[in-house]
């Protein structure tokens, strides 16, 4: 399963039905948060655990016990786990997330409010994701998740360039390249700074990505 396969498959639709049956937030823009933070998500974990080896391994430990990818089987799990994942997106972004709720929240139309809430809902669901990912690549010790997730990233990359007829692969290819060679070392900015800095000032309930996908994906 690629990153744009959970984003648009039956686990990302499943999840941004409960949040939006739960928040009252439309689905499509539940949608556009995933596509941003996924790869927000694997990039901060990979910078962790390529600058240091006890995050590395802390990282591996946690998909080992917690995080095995069963709730990609059973998505109503996000909902009942939101709290963990309020916990995940602490560890993640530290002190950057404020920073970071706030740029999607931008970005996506989503309010403030219900940002942080939304985000601890997806966040089991990218690390199940990941952990699934990690049984099928065979990687046993935290020395090589900065490769695996790296190989996430570049996957999904490819993936979005190979199909631009697609919008939304448009958008994550995008978002993607954002984080590519120009690397500034920092995720936030190499990410929210490369297509969603670009000019989307989304702050209304249906601007910024979420009205963008709203059309490609059947919304209002």
């Amino acid at each position: 399963m690629s990153l744009i396969d959970l984003i648009t498959g039956s686990a990302g639709n499943q999840v941004a039905s409960q949040a939006e049956n739960k928040f009252g937030i439309d689905k499509n823009q539940v949608i556009a948060l995933l596509a941003v933070a996924a790869p927000l998500v694997i990039s901060y974990l990979r910078k962790k655990s390529q600058d240091d080896p006890n995050e590395a391994e802390a990282l591996n430990n946690a998909l080992d016990k917690d995080h095995d990818g069963s709730i990609l089987n059973d998505p109503a799990q996000a909902e009942a786990r939101q709290q963990e994942g309020g916990s995940i997106l602490d560890h993640v972004f530290g002190g950057q997330k404020n920073q970071v709720e706030n740029q999607l929240s931008q970005k996506t139309g989503i309010s403030m409010d219900k940002i942080g809430p939304v985000l601890a809902m997806l966040a089991p669901v990218i690390m199940g994701y990941i952990g699934k990912q990690k049984q099928s690549g065979g990687v046993s010790s935290g020395g090589g998740l900065g490769d695996l997730l790296g190989g996430i990233l570049g996957g999904a990359q490819s993936q979005a360039q190979a199909e631009p007829s697609n919008p939304l692969n448009d958008i994550l290819g995008s978002v993607l390249g954002g984080g590519g060679n120009q690397s500034s070392g920092n995720p936030l900015n190499d990410i929210l700074g490369g297509v969603l800095g670009g000019g989307n000032s989304g702050k209304s309930s249906q601007g910024g990505l979420g009205g963008i996908l709203g059309n490609i994906l059947g919304g209002r």
